[in-house]
């Protein structure tokens, strides 16, 4: 694939490509919405990401092009010109690393070619953006020896998107896809950037991940409003409690303190982010205790959080995870990623797998009218130049 990558971009650019670069794709096990609310998160990388191919140039100019987005053609601007402009679409992302990059210091002083190629749908929920993102930052590192850490450049390209592009999102997507590594996942406390690997034994079960179908963009979903309700109980809880973020509280304390929140529905984000936060540390210690039936419960108590608490799953999320639920050999289930569309992640027993997709596919296809696509998940390392 790698040389029919550079085939395109001679082709594009009439020039040889000099270096290549990857940034995989992420799916997080359990600990969904609770990253910007102060708590843990469990991610993986993905073996599926984003490819950057790039050749240095000698004057200012920056040209992009994406084999996704081919009907847009090379877009271009010089480097004292980055700013957000939406008939720029995608390019947004890696102009916003770049701007980030600029923002803490770090001067761009000559132009490149890049062809990029994803190998992620597009608004699956599986981190498209955060990948073309920190892949970005990797070969801003790597073009103009910039001494920066990997969890640094997770950290500029979270800046990116919440700066550049718009959307609140925490840093759980860039920080999997940064630091990921092979068939480990990460569990990450957000408010301190603490983290330790996991290794992932499944134990003769497989991770499965089904894409919805159904597309769906941060930026004009409900997530900044479900991030605005989080902050809105957290300033509520704060009148008391001498905390900084939601997840500091245990379900015991929470609920000894929910009266203080003056909106219902916001006691219930609050409650979805703080129950879930304690759900995945009890995860990741089933894991840890080869109990994988008790991992796959705390799954199915996640989703039914999500989307009775949260209420980010929708129709064909909750579709998928309940067939799932109903499929011999799955161990549990679950809703990946922001919600409102996107993916699901399973773990489901080796010798059903088959069966599960089979079976998930057709009648999922009955109820919601489209198809899903399904994938059986290798978990692999973090952005890399390879």
């Amino acid at each position: 694939m790698i040389e029919k990558l550079k085939e395109m971009f001679k082709k594009v650019y009439c020039e040889e490509v000099e270096k290549v670069f990857f940034a995989p794709g992420r799916v997080n096990l359990i600990g969904e919405h609770t990253d910007y609310n102060g708590g843990n998160v469990f991610p993986c990388a993905l073996t599926f990401g984003t490819y950057a191919l790039i050749k240095k140039r000698d004057d200012k100019k920056i040209r992009f092009y994406s084999k996704n987005f081919q009907a847009l053609g090379i877009i271009q601007m010089n480097i004292d010109e980055i700013e957000y402009d939406s008939e720029h679409d995608w390019a947004n992302y890696p102009k916003g690393v770049i701007w980030a990059f600029e923002n803490n210091g770090m001067k761009i002083d000559s132009g490149f070619d890049i062809l990029f190629y994803g190998n992620i749908p597009n608004g699956a929920g599986l981190s498209s953006s955060a990948s073309i993102e920190v892949v970005t930052g990797v070969v801003l590192k790597d073009l103009y020896n910039f001494p920066i850490h990997m969890i640094d450049i997770a950290k500029i390209s979270k800046e990116a998107e919440n700066e550049f592009i718009g959307v609140n999102c925490g840093i759980m997507d860039q920080f999997a896809i940064a630091m990921g590594k092979k068939d480990c996942a990460i569990l990450l406390d957000a408010n301190t950037l603490k983290y330790e690997y996991a290794n992932i034994k499944l134990n003769g079960a497989s991770i499965v991940i089904a894409n919805t179908n159904k597309r769906r963009g941060l930026a004009d979903s409900k997530y900044n409003e479900r991030r605005a309700e989080c902050e809105r109980a957290l300033k509520d809880l704060q009148t008391v409690l001498p905390i900084n973020s939601l997840c500091e509280l245990n379900e015991e304390e929470f609920e000894k303190s929910r009266y203080l929140i003056k909106d219902e529905v916001c006691v219930r984000r609050a409650k979805h982010a703080i129950y879930e936060n304690q759900r995945t540390l009890k995860a990741v210690e089933a894991l840890g205790n080869s109990d994988i039936e008790l991992f796959g419960k705390l799954m199915n108590r996640s989703h039914i959080s999500l989307r009775d608490d949260y209420e980010v799953t929708g129709i064909e999320l909750d579709t998928l995870v309940e067939i799932a639920w109903k499929t011999p050999g799955i161990i549990g289930s679950r809703m990946t990623g922001a919600g409102f569309g996107g993916c699901s992640v399973s773990i489901v027993k080796d010798e059903f797998v088959d069966d599960f997709i089979k079976k998930a596919s057709a009648e999922y296809k009955i109820k919601i009218g489209y198809e899903a696509l399904f994938y059986v998940a290798q978990i692999g390392d973090g952005a890399r130049k390879i």
